[in-house]
């Protein structure tokens, strides 16, 4: 027995094209008999609550955001959760109450996105009752992706429209670190397979910045809006989301033009070792790189990139040679057949995107120019904070 009566509650998402709602989620509530609201969410993890209980909440949600949404605007997508749980319970071919439901509140499917919230239980029979969902015209979401690795191949298999960036994951990669770029790979990955990302949590400024950069079609969290009994207008939030991606566009145009400060910067001191590299790069005769505290490295490669001199370090006092990697060929780097391809036919400064160094795990980024008898002089720099 559950006490209070079942409502439904809604969350919604921004669409970062227009900064206006496109849809909110459905999260049940519970009214006690004082008045007080409380999030269901800790019954369908309590052992004592019968299977039997969940589905009548869950089913009991579902019909009271269903009948509400015609009070909701005609665009408007309604999210409701979905927990494979339910679905191994399915006998073959039996009608889903989910779309039996949409039927009797007379919803059409493709305003709907069915949200699937774990992928353990009831796995098996999971693709085929995804696809009747398609087949009616509504879409799929997954839930907290990459929360868990070894979901990838099932997420993969199901072929969502929708995915969801596991909220804890996402929130600590906005703070910077390796799992930023874990998140930004697995948005990446998303974008690549034609799926919508949808960030949530996003609670403050800087997680708002960190959804843009993993490109998100909409945005969930407080930094709008608490989950509400009531729709809120379509354009409730299109200021305050207008403001917060101006300071985003702002906040890459100064990057922006930091990175073009950098060349410049590159280009002064490539010119400058440009002849002592081509009369013998003699340790004694190299300059001190004054004014440029990025440096990491000074070699020469040829055109095939192998290694061809030592790594030159400047300690703040001297240089140093390290011979650990004559030989080494780095053709493979990420960096280098992007020098090899942009910097080959114009003999240009060609400067690398940021990518981690495999054998120092920093930040890098890698200029180089062709200079005579074919040979590449690059230059690493740490690229931390750019």
């Amino acid at each position: 027995m559950i006490d209070g009566q079942p409502i439904a509650y809604f969350q919604p998402f921004i669409d970062t094209a227009t900064g206006l709602i496109a849809g909110v989620e459905a999260l049940g509530r519970l009214r006690l008999d004082d008045g007080r609201l409380v999030s269901v969410g800790p019954l369908f993890v309590d052992p004592k609550v019968s299977p039997a209980a969940l589905r009548r909440l869950d089913r009991q949600i579902r019909d009271d955001a269903l009948a509400r949404l015609h009070q909701a605007p005609k665009d408007w997508f309604l999210s409701l959760n979905i927990s494979p749980r339910w679905v191994g319970r399915l006998r073959p071919n039996q009608p889903l109450p989910s779309l039996r439901q949409l039927q009797q509140h007379g919803v059409d499917p493709r305003r709907v996105v069915f949200e699937i919230t774990e992928l353990s239980g009831g796995y098996l029979r999971l693709p085929e009752v995804v696809a009747r969902y398609r087949q009616a015209g509504a879409r799929v979401a997954i839930d907290d992706f990459g929360a868990g690795y070894s979901q990838l191949d099932r997420v993969l298999t199901l072929q969502p429209d929708i995915l969801k960036l596991d909220m804890r994951l996402f929130q600590q990669a906005a703070r910077g670190g390796p799992s930023g770029e874990v998140v930004k790979a697995l948005a990446q990955m998303a974008e690549k397979t034609g799926c919508w990302i949808i960030a949530e949590g996003v609670e403050t400024e800087d997680e708002m910045d960190f959804a843009l950069e993993c490109g998100a079609r909409f945005v969930q969290g407080f930094l709008f809006a608490k989950p509400a009994l009531e729709f809120p207008a379509s354009d409730a939030y299109l200021e305050t989301f207008g403001k917060l991606r101006d300071r985003y566009v702002r906040r890459k145009l100064q990057e922006r033009a930091g990175l073009i400060q950098l060349r410049r910067q590159l280009a002064e001191l490539i010119s400058n070792l440009r002849p002592w590299a081509e009369s013998g790069a003699m340790l004694s005769s190299l300059p001190a790189p004054e004014g440029f505290p990025r440096l990491l490295r000074i070699y020469q490669c040829d055109r095939h990139g192998t290694q061809i001199s030592p790594n030159l370090e400047w300690n703040g006092l001297f240089w140093k040679e390290d011979r650990r990697y004559l030989g080494h060929n780095w053709s493979w780097r990420p960096y280098f057949y992007q020098l090899l391809a942009e910097g080959w036919e114009e003999r240009r400064l060609t400067l690398s995107n940021t990518y981690r160094d495999a054998t120092s795990n920093q930040y890098c980024m890698t200029a180089g120019l062709f200079i005579e008898h074919n040979r590449l002089l690059l230059i690493d720099i740490d690229a931390e904070g750019l």
